[in-house]
């Protein structure tokens, strides 16, 4: 089988979606899958990869990326054309981001004041780049025979029969999943660990509940109600103290302002963009993401890969992957901090920590948030519309 994955950018270090891409694809070529991954730009030597509109970074528009793809395709047979674009001639569209009008409008309900949500749902149609993806989504999801859409979750499914009354015939849920490599460094666990109780001035007796939080953008994923918890936290009686371990790219200096307003600088460190996320892991109890708006997102499925309990929000479509109040906590809104704080504080009990990592464990939760029940799914889905087509 012959298969070609179109993405904008072929650059790893971008994020979550770009990462999948390059994970699917090694992971499919194991599969005896002959897998080309099609993209605008990037800077990549992959022989998987081949970049249609310039080796370099800067972005193109949508329609000369089209125009690209388009010639390159009818160069070029492929059995199965899968893109994470917005694309109508695709026979399969996985929208990462999930749908651009949910991404639109959990953007603006990040935002602190309701004028401010106002404002950004708005101008949302300010971002012309951003405005010609939605409107290339609505018209694949329009069009009578348009491809079918693989849901990362069922949050995702969701968002497209709302905002686009997609009929269900044309949507499947294939749950996200992550290539969990436990490449442990144990002398640099052992240095990051010294590095953060000498900062929190603690002693291993003192038994704190390390919460990791990693996100590049901290406001979308819930850093300021997550601070607000931190802050009730440390005025509550818990068994074993909390601490805030922050992981990512974001804008840490007005973060460490934020931290030290709400009194809780002692209670916080920010460890900046990690070479290894699974180090970090290593050291924490408990990963915590009280997100916006999150399609699905891969830090909360590597905290379960790596058999640690999980906090986050409906608005994350990961919650699929793990059952609430068994391997982790579920809560309705990043907004509502008292949930988020009394979810932290189950998880400053020992007993309900080890309770979460051994059900986890039983459960056998790292193989139903791999990369490879992922990509078996999604052969699955190719066979059925190769065989569909055929039978036409």
């Amino acid at each position: 089988m012959k298969v070609a994955i179109i993405t904008e950018r072929a650059n790893i270090t971008l994020g979550g979606a770009e990462k999948s891409v390059f994970e699917l694809a090694a992971t499919m070529s194991l599969s005896d899958v002959d897998v080309k991954i099609l993209a605008a730009t990037g800077t990549t030597q992959s022989h998987r990869v081949q970049v249609l509109c310039g080796n370099t970074e800067k972005r193109v528009s949508l329609k000369t990326f089209e125009k690209a793809l388009r010639q390159h395709l009818n160069e070029n047979h492929y059995d199965i054309v899968h893109s994470v674009v917005p694309f109508d001639f695709a026979d399969i569209y996985q929208p990462r981001g999930g749908s651009y009008p949910e991404a639109a409008i959990r953007n603006a309900a990040s935002y602190s004041s309701n004028g401010l949500r106002i404002f950004k749902l708005l101008t949302s149609c300010a971002n012309f780049k951003r405005t010609a993806f939605a409107s290339a989504e609505k018209k694949l999801c329009k069009a009578d025979k348009g491809p079918i859409v693989a849901a990362l979750s069922e949050y995702v499914k969701t968002q497209f029969k709302k905002h686009y009354n997609l009929p269900d015939e044309r949507i499947i849920v294939i749950h996200n999943g992550i290539k969990h490599i436990k490449n442990i460094d144990q002398g640099r666990c052992d240095r990051l660990r010294a590095q953060i109780y000498s900062n929190f001035k603690l002693k291993q007796a003192d038994q704190p509940v390390f919460f990791l939080f990693a996100a590049n953008n901290f406001r979308l994923k819930g850093f300021m109600p997550l601070v607000n918890a931190i802050a009730a936290l440390k005025d509550k009686l818990t068994k074993r103290p909390a601490y805030l371990i922050v992981a990512g790219r974001g804008k840490v200096n007005r973060y460490k302002r934020i931290a030290a307003k709400a009194g809780v600088q002692d209670r916080v460190i920010f460890m900046g963009q990690p070479g290894n996320i699974q180090n970090l892991l290593t050291i924490s109890h408990v990963a915590v993401l009280p997100t916006y708006y999150d399609p699905a997102s891969r830090f909360i499925l590597e905290a379960l890969a790596d058999g640690k309990p999980v906090i986050t929000t409906k608005f994350n479509g990961a919650s699929d992957l793990f059952t609430p109040d068994r391997h982790g906590k579920v809560f309705d809104s990043p907004d509502n901090i008292e949930a988020l704080t009394e979810a932290m504080r189950f998880f400053c009990v020992t007993e309900n920590i080890d309770a979460a990592k051994k059900a986890i464990e039983e459960d056998d939760i790292k193989s139903k948030v791999s990369i490879h029940s992922h990509c078996e799914k999604l052969l699955k889905l190719y066979s059925d519309i190769i065989k569909n087509r055929t039978q036409k």
